[in-house]
C-alpha cells in the first residue's frame, strides 16, 4: 500500500489492522449485546404477559367461583324455604278446603294448582342453579330441564336438537358452558321478546359446536351496553378456551355460537 509519504511501515499496517480488529470486536459486541437485551426483553414481556393472564384466570376463577356459591345459596333458599312455605300454603288450602262452603271448592282449587306449579317451577329452577346438580346431572340433561321449564311456563317455543356422537368432557367446564348458556337464554327472557329460541349442540372430532339463537328484536353489538352477561359469557368462555362470538342485529335476533375444544377434557 503506497502513500503520498511512500509505502507504510510494518508497524503501521500492524495498528491499522489492531484498529480494524478492534472496530470488529466493539461492532460484534455491541451486536451480541443487543441481541441479549432484546432476548431479556422479550423474556421479561413475556413473563409479565403470562402472569398477567395468571393473574385474569384466577381472578375469573375466584369471580366464578363467587358467581357460583351465590346461584347455589339461592337455590337452597328457593327449596328448602320458598319451596316448604308454599307447600305449608297448599296444606293450609287443604283444611280450608273443608271448612268453607262447596261454592268456594273450585275457586280454593284453582289457587292449590296455582301454588303446587310454584312448587314445580321453584324446585326445577333450584335444580338449574345449584351447581352441584347440573355436576350430577351434565350439560345436556340440565339444558333440557331449564329449556322445558321455559316453554312450560309459556315464555317462548324452546328446542334442543344434537348431532353428532355424544363425547363426555370434563364436569367443570360442563358447568361452565352450561352457565354461558343459562346467561344467554336469561338475557333473550329479559331483553328479545322473542317467541322462538333454538339450541344446536354438534359433536364433532375436534370441538363440540354450540349455537343458540332467537327471533327477538336483536341488538347493536357495536352500541356499548350496561349488560354485564354479555361479558360474563365471554370471560367463562375463554377461561375453557372455547371460540365465543355473538351476533345480533335490530330486528332480525341473537345468535351464541361457542366451540369447546376436547383438548380441554
Amino acid at each position: 500500500m503506497l502513500t503520498e509519504k511512500g509505502p507504510l511501515l510494518p508497524q503501521e499496517k500492524l495498528l491499522i489492522v489492531y484498529f480494524i480488529a478492534v472496530l470488529l470486536f466493539f461492532a460484534v459486541f455491541a451486536i451480541v449485546f443487543f441481541v441479549a437485551f432484546q432476548r431479556r426483553k422479550n423474556k421479561f414481556l413475556k413473563e409479565r404477559y403470562e402472569a398477567e393472564k395468571r393473574y385474569q384466570r384466577e381472578l375469573a376463577d375466584s369471580q366464578i367461583e363467587i358467581q357460583e356459591q351465590t346461584l347455589k345459596n339461592i337455590a337452597w333458599e328457593l327449596h328448602d324455604n320458598v319451596g316448604q312455605l308454599l307447600s305449608v300454603a297448599n296444606i293450609q288450602l287443604n283444611v280450608l278446603m273443608n271448612s268453607i262452603p262447596a261454592t268456594y271448592h273450585e275457586q280454593i282449587q284453582e289457587t292449590k294448582g296455582i301454588v303446587q306449579e310454584s312448587v314445580q317451577e321453584i324446585r326445577s329452577l333450584s335444580k338449574v342453579l345449584n351447581n352441584d346438580v347440573v355436576l350430577k346431572n351434565g350439560l345436556l340433561a340440565s339444558l333440557k330441564v331449564e329449556l322445558d321449564r321455559f316453554k312450560r311456563l309459556g315464555y317462548l317455543d324452546a328446542s334442543l336438537k344434537i348431532t353428532g356422537d355424544i363425547i363426555p368432557i370434563n364436569s367443570a367446564n360442563e358447568i361452565i358452558l352450561f352457565r354461558i348458556l343459562q346467561e344467554f337464554l336469561s338475557n333473550v327472557l329479559k331483553h328479545a321478546r322473542a317467541s322462538k329460541l333454538f339450541v344446536h349442540l354438534e359433536y364433532k372430532e375436534k370441538t363440540l359446536d354450540i349455537s343458540a339463537m332467537d327471533d327477538g328484536i336483536g341488538f347493536d353489538t357495536l352500541a356499548k351496553s350496561d349488560n354485564s352477561g354479555i361479558e360474563t359469557m365471554k370471560s367463562r368462555a375463554a377461561l375453557i378456551s372455547a371460540e365465543y362470538t355473538i351476533t345480533s342485529k335490530k330486528g332480525e335476533g341473537t345468535q351464541l355460537y361457542l366451540s369447546y375444544p376436547y383438548k380441554n377434557i
